[in-house]
Parts: structure tokens; C-alpha cells; sequence
């Protein structure tokens, strides 16, 4: 009977470890308001991006306290994410709705 090699519980945790630390690195998420002129109305318009902002970077991890680290690094990232990326939609749709009601009235 032939057996393939596996590799380990910690083999495998210290691979994700150091994979997600390139891609986690500690960003945040973060809503940011721009003005642009609209010369079809004659307006200023406001409209919101999401920025992503690299916070700290994770060297070196080699054990279980990195993995820690790396989930709640990634926990925080998902988190901005979602409710940044939340208030820019609904900043977008504000903005939107303000600048077709002012172009109507000019």
C-alpha cells in the first residue's frame, strides 16, 4: 500500500500563516469624499471612494500567536470593509440624489 505525504496541521497553519500575512498586512478601509465640476449642470458634485490604508505589516511569523494575529488583522480588515464600503453606497446614492435634484432646478 502506497501513502502519500500530507502535510501537517502546522505545516498547513504555517503556509495560510504566511500566505495571508502578504494579503492581510493590516489594511483598513476607509470612505473618502471628492468634488468634481459637472459642466452638463454647472455644479459641484460630491462623490465618495473606498481607500484601502496599509496600517502595519506582519514580518516574521512563525507561531501560534501569529495566527492569532492574522485572524483578528483580518477580522478588523473584513470589518472596515463592510461598513466603509456601506457608507460609501449610501454616501454615493446621497450624492447622486443631491446633484440630479440641483441639476433639475438650473
Amino acid at each position: 500500500m502506497h501513502r502519500t505525504c500530507r502535510p501537517t496541521r502546522s505545516i498547513a497553519l504555517a503556509g495560510l500563516c504566511s500566505a495571508l500575512s502578504g494579503v492581510l498586512s493590516g489594511c483598513l478601509f476607509l470612505p473618502q469624499s471628492t468634488t468634481r465640476y459637472d459642466p452638463a449642470c454647472g455644479i459641484l458634485e460630491n462623490h465618495m471612494t473606498l481607500q484601502a490604508y496599509q496600517v502595519a505589516a506582519f514580518g516574521g511569523c512563525r507561531n501560534e500567536g501569529c495566527a492569532e494575529l492574522l485572524v483578528l488583522a483580518g477580522a478588523v480588515s473584513a470589518a472596515s470593509f463592510v461598513v466603509s464600503g456601506s457608507v460609501v453606497v449610501v454616501g454615493e446614492v446621497v450624492y447622486w440624489l443631491e446633484a440630479k435634484g440641483r441639476c433639475m432646478v438650473r
